[in-house]
């Protein structure tokens, strides 16, 4: 398996700057973060894909994922979301997620990951939730075909889909191959899961891994690795067993104030581990 590390937690820096920072600490890859301060789709032109490109080149970096999930121009990490109960709010989620396969597509990647749905409005139930989220995608999934991208939902903690198994539920309704899953092991931890399972559970569905620990109580707070409860090493190991050979990306957005030490620690404990 290939390790990356996520440019959401150097949002004190540029893109290019992040770019840097992570080769220089040792990743196979970064994952680039699709929102201001980096590279925003509705805003980035080719001057601005260009740039990433040939600072990635240069430094021999592959990209790990795009993370169409956090949408801080607009509002934030969650809003709007694509089960908005305001249509035109809702059509922004949409509009900027067909712009970020675009842009993924031109940085010649095959995936982006977005949010599950968003967070289920208090005015609604969960099946209206879950069949708007279907409706969004389904006039996103037209773009994802033309350009050749996949769609990467993330299952999160206090979002309309948590689970392995309400991932399963919504595979089946909306039953598209462009559909698939990002793997987020501390989420999956954080609604009690054990990830080993759940990864068997989604295997089929599975193209890339976000990686971070979790603390006892399991709240759903990423936390720097071995700063935990999770047995990530045993995680690790099962992915290894299964024959796992994308990327594994750790993400540790709250880390941002220390977002190069923090990228340097996590190379160290998987160092540390044998795993780099």
């Amino acid at each position: 398996m290939k390790f990356g590390f996520s440019a959401n937690a150097f949002r004190e820096y540029d893109a290019l700057e992040a770019i840097d920072i992570v080769a220089d600490a040792g990743y196979d890859g970064i994952e680039l973060l699709f929102d201001q301060p980096h590279l925003y789709p509705p805003e980035a032109n080719e001057t601005d894909i260009e740039r990433v490109r040939e600072a990635l080149d240069d430094h021999d970096l592959a990209i790990s994922n795009c993370n169409a999930f956090m949408l801080t121009a607009i509002e934030g990490f969650h809003h709007p979301s694509y089960i908005e109960t305001d249509p035109d709010y809702r059509q922004q989620r949409i509009d900027y997620t067909k712009a970020a396969l675009r842009t993924a597509a031109a940085l010649g990647h095959g995936y982006i990951s977005i949010e599950p749905g968003g967070p289920v409005p208090e005015s609604e139930s969960r099946e209206w939730a879950l069949e708007t989220f279907i409706e969004s995608l389904r006039e996103v999934l037209p773009v994802a075909e033309e350009v050749g991208v996949d769609l990467h939902v993330e299952p999160e903690p206090e979002l309309l889909i948590e689970t392995s198994a309400e991932f399963l539920d919504f595979a089946e309704r909306i039953d598209h191959s462009r559909v698939r899953c990002n793997f987020d092991v501390g989420h999956l931890f954080s609604v009690g899961e054990d990830p080993t399972e759940a990864f068997d559970r989604l295997a089929e569905y599975v193209d890339h891994v976000h990686l971070e620990d979790i603390p006892a109580d399991r709240r759903h707070e990423h936390t720097q690795l071995g700063d935990g409860t999770m047995d990530i090493d045993g995680f690790l190991d099962a992915l290894d067993s299964r024959g796992y050979d994308g990327f594994v990306t750790v993400e540790l957005y709250p880390y941002e104030e220390t977002a190069a030490e923090t990228a340097r620690e996590a190379m160290a404990y998987l160092d540390d581990g044998g795993w780099v």
